[in-house]
């Protein structure tokens, strides 16, 4: 298994750009297949979660092909409706192909989602909109079939703003008859570029980015191609890394407006950034300070993605930060090896005690999700010492190569590949 040694201690400095929204990719190239033809998507980040898609759908009958930063579908051969479960294991993200297959086919045969152990994250609400536009549900174990005659514009209220559920919901509402509206809908930024995408095919929708969504049903959709936003969590990634480091870095293409919780944070914590239409820079020459509370929630609320980092930072800040959990109940599995590392974590079920310490301390730990081994690769670059870190497939799958990223800004960091002796 690969592994990330990262020598700490070095301020990172420099420029670099941002890459493409894991979050808003995936449900993208899912909705493609419900135009018939050839869908360009631009700007798509080369992660382990974007192949498991690709893959996916070449499965279901289209031809894909990923060249730079450009997917390209030729939807034409769509037959399939159901999602391997060995594909469906490896990324949570595949149940965003409900919805489009619903919308497509009028049938989808799939299994519960795997992805991240960051907590339970039950589909529910998922079934519960898909049922309300008409569809037929049947579950036998982790088995699900969904299968539709026709959809129907329905009104739906989620009882919580889920993120995949607006998305799924919406994609298969685009071609339902009639007028779908959801009540109490996620208002991310990335559900945002998917109503822009699935606008720019014909749909008609209207209100993403607020808690009221309104889709008016069209007879179908024609391809379309489509630039992806920047990821705001990579983003919020490095901007951490850099006032951790205590260095000065600057992020080309980014969108502040999707980033306003996390500069303000930052900005509590005596973080320097300056703006400049999709150009930010990010300075930390002095230790941080604590930041009393801290709760994440959906957005426009500091994001559960970026909860893990900002964790490292107060942990070398000066005085003790609270910060709250709200959104998934396992997300501080990295509690644990930060300490390893020299931080001051208490626990008490879904808040954390953080009392700043002078330095961390390198040493081996694992990744045991995503954004937990981002926030150890932000620990090992300001902590005296080595660190290894394990288990960085969970890192793949929603960093573009982070090695690369963070040597391009001075950091001592290399991707080392084990010799196994026979």
């Amino acid at each position: 298994m690969e592994k990330l040694v990262i020598e700490g201690g070095k301020p990172l400095s420099g420029a670099i750009k941002i890459h493409g929204a894991k979050n808003a990719a995936l449900p993208i190239l899912a909705a493609g297949i419900m135009a018939e033809g050839t869908v360009v998507i631009e700007n798509v980040p080369d992660l382990s979660d974007i192949h498991v898609m690709i893959g996916i759908l070449r499965s279901l009958g289209c031809q894909a092909e990923y060249q730079g930063d450009t997917v390209t579908v030729n939807t034409m051969g769509v037959h399939e409706f159901h999602i391997p479960e060995h594909l469906m294991s490896q990324m949570r993200s595949s149940i965003f192909l409900m919805g489009p297959l619903l919308a497509r086919l009028g049938r989808v045969e799939l299994y519960q989602p795997g992805g991240c152990a960051i907590g339970e994250r039950k589909i529910d609400l998922h079934l519960r909109g898909l049922a309300a536009l008409g569809a037929h549900i049947e579950e036998s174990g982790s088995r699900i079939v969904c299968t539709a005659q026709e959809l129907r514009g329905a009104e739906i209220v989620l009882d919580y703003p889920s993120v995949g559920a607006t998305e799924n919901i919406m994609m298969a509402a685009v071609t339902a008859r009639g007028t779908t509206t959801i009540t109490g809908a996620a208002r991310e930024p990335e559900i945002q570029d998917l109503q822009n995408f699935l606008n720019s095919m014909g749909a008609k929708i209207m209100g993403a980015g607020t808690d009221t969504i309104t889709i008016e049903g069209v007879p179908d959709l024609t391809p379309t191609a489509y630039r992806i936003i920047p990821d705001r969590i990579v983003a919020g990634t490095l901007m951490i890394a850099a006032a951790v480091t205590r260095g000065n870095i600057t992020l080309e293409q980014v969108c502040p407006a999707h980033m306003t919780s996390a500069i303000h944070v930052l900005k509590r914590a005596g973080v320097q950034i300056a703006i400049w239409g999709d150009i930010m820079n990010v300075c930390a020459l002095t230790r941080p300070k604590a930041v009393e509370r801290i709760v994440t929630s959906p957005h426009p609320a500091f994001p559960t993605d970026l909860q893990s980092q900002i964790m490292v930072l107060l942990s070398l800040a000066d005085g003790v930060s609270v910060v709250k959990e709200t959104v998934f109940e396992g997300r501080f599995k990295h509690v644990d090896e930060l300490s390893r590392m020299g931080a001051d974590i208490r626990v008490d079920l879904n808040a954390a005690m953080i009392r700043g310490v002078p330095r961390l301390y390198g040493a081996t730990v694992e990744a045991t999700d995503l954004r937990a081994g981002a926030a150890l690769v932000i620990a090992g670059l300001a902590a005296q010492g080595t660190t290894v870190i394990e288990q960085i497939h969970h890192i793949d799958r929603g960093y573009d190569r982070i090695e690369a990223m963070l040597s391009a800004l001075g950091a001592s960091i290399l991707r080392v590949t084990p010799v196994i002796s026979e």
